[in-house]
């Protein structure tokens, strides 16, 4: 895709932060650092203030029209019912003529709205997945991922996956200098691969069921030991069929996942704190081998730690 004119479309209800992402990231003029300066395009339906979400107005001198000879059309989130049917019916327009679209967050819905998502793998924020998924059936909802490129459709999650969905484009276009440029002149990480998951925290321990709440925090203090469904169950006073039984159904997942995924977290954060050696993280988090902590990890975050670390490390490059 030769990446030259981008227009955003704006419309009453619709959420300011992505809007901000398109602007900073494709409407700065950032020749001074030799990258290219697109024509940045933002475009309503009517000459009439458009209010967003926070409630103050945008007014812009451009229709949507401009989107017909677009090479990207970018359209931010919003309500996930009741967009403007010229959203949706621009979208497909512009598509239809070549140019890339783009939902962020939940800018999924009018994609979906235009049919441009039946399919198509796509994205949005985790809180919206389900909503979108039973909305538009025949598209293939990934709830997990940061942002997906299905052929020219592109679908993001919440606020700063935006931005990481942004600087891949950019990567793709001209290159990863120009993509590393961009994130520093941000300050943010220069690369979250698409298939990272959005790292949603595990919920709190139930209270009152059985004695698994006193279990489970017991558990969390106690990951690196070994665990067995029969040593747990034991401490509950269960036989581990009726243990397993009653601990999917206070948490939806059986005690041998949510060990892992407490360990993970816990490896998490080890390796958001500092530089120390992946064995030894391995050990602490209860995984043992730094074999198993790759295998675990990259399963269920979709990357390695060795990249999450590059990314996330509060302490900073090793000196």
């Amino acid at each position: 895709m030769a990446l030259r004119k981008i227009v955003v479309l704006i419309y009453p209800g619709m959420h300011p932060f992505e809007f901000g992402v398109t602007c900073e990231a494709f409407g700065m003029d950032r020749s001074d650092d030799g990258l290219p300066v697109y024509d940045f395009v933002v475009a309503s339906e009517t000459e009439q203030p458009v209010p967003t979400l926070n409630g103050f107005t945008i007014t812009t001198g451009h229709r949507f029209d401009e989107a017909l000879d677009a090479d990207l059309v970018i359209v931010s989130a919003g309500a996930r019912g009741g967009t403007p049917a010229a959203v949706p019916a621009t979208l497909a327009a512009a598509h239809a003529n070549g140019a890339a679209v783009m939902g962020l967050c939940s800018g999924a819905f009018p994609l979906g709205e235009a049919g441009l998502l039946d399919g198509r793998r796509c994205t949005t924020h985790w809180r919206d997945a389900a909503a979108l998924a039973a909305r538009f059936p025949a598209a293939e909802v990934d709830p997990n991922a940061l942002y997906v490129l299905d052929g020219r459709v592109y679908t993001s999650a919440g606020t700063a996956a935006g931005l990481d969905l942004c600087l891949h484009i950019m990567r793709a276009e001209h290159g990863a200098e120009a993509a590393n440029v961009v994130a520093r002149r941000m300050v943010m990480p220069a690369h979250r691969a698409g298939g990272q998951a959005q790292y949603i925290e595990a919920p709190l321990p139930p209270a009152g069921s059985d004695g698994l709440s006193e279990l489970m925090d017991e558990l969390l203090a106690e990951l690196p030991a070994g665990h067995t469904v029969n040593s747990m169950a034991a401490r509950v006073n269960m036989s581990p069929r009726t243990f397993a039984r009653r601990f999917a159904e206070a948490t939806g997942t059986t005690p041998h996942a949510w060990l892992l995924r407490q360990r993970v977290l816990l490896a998490r954060r080890q390796l958001e704190a500092g530089h120390e050696p992946i064995e030894l993280i391995a050990r602490r988090s209860g995984f043992g081998t730094a074999a198993l902590l790759r295998h675990h990890f990259q399963r269920h975050t979709g990357v390695a730690p060795t990249a999450y670390r590059r990314s996330f490390s509060a302490a900073g490059p090793p000196v």
